[in-house]
């Protein structure tokens, strides 16, 4: 797959995508998130495009999907809300060093895209989450997304379940 660190040199971004790796056990994924503010969307597109990057198509507005030169399908999300400026001045790093946005974030993305796949993330990633984490993740949707607490709540609930019942096989439970 594509180092991003190599293509997008003028924006700050966020990695997508591959970010569950620090909150979760890894899942198959068919493309690479980014995540930067609206308004540095076209010097990251500039970037793509010197890099050989292909525009396949608008998303849905303003996200747009591009093919990079190995294969690689990278989908670019741009977004306007007023917490993305902090989630991108707050990024963890990956082992590579790739900028991956903090769980907080993560969570309140995924909460705000409603797909079925982003609320089973969401459940996962908070199962292996301390729970210093989990204030913080509470202290956020409280923050940006209040109607929400209450679902968080439940897939916190899911994810501890889901963990604990890794510890058990099968065959201890017959």
């Amino acid at each position: 797959m594509t180092n991003i660190n190599t293509i997008i040199k003028q924006a700050p971004f966020v990695l997508g995508g591959v970010e569950k790796r620090l909150y979760m056990p890894e899942r198959m994924t068919l493309d690479l998130d980014i995540l930067g503010k609206i308004e540095d969307a076209e010097l990251i597109y500039q970037d793509l495009e010197q890099a050989n990057g292909e525009k396949i198509g608008d998303l849905s507005i303003p996200d747009s999907q591009w093919k990079l030169d190995d294969g690689t399908s990278l989908d670019v999300l741009e977004c306007s809300v007023n917490w993305v400026t902090e989630a991108l001045d707050h990024a963890n790093y990956s082992p590579d060093g790739l900028p991956i946005i903090d769980l907080l974030y993560l969570v309140l993305m995924k909460l705000i895209a409603v797909r079925s796949q982003d609320l089973a993330d969401i459940s996962r990633m908070l199962g292996g989450a301390k729970d210093v984490q989990l204030d913080h993740v509470k202290a956020v949707i409280n923050q940006y997304l209040p109607n929400a607490v209450e679902d968080l709540e439940t897939l916190m609930i899911l994810g501890k379940l889901e963990q604990q019942s890794r510890k058990f096989s099968f065959y201890q439970v017959i």
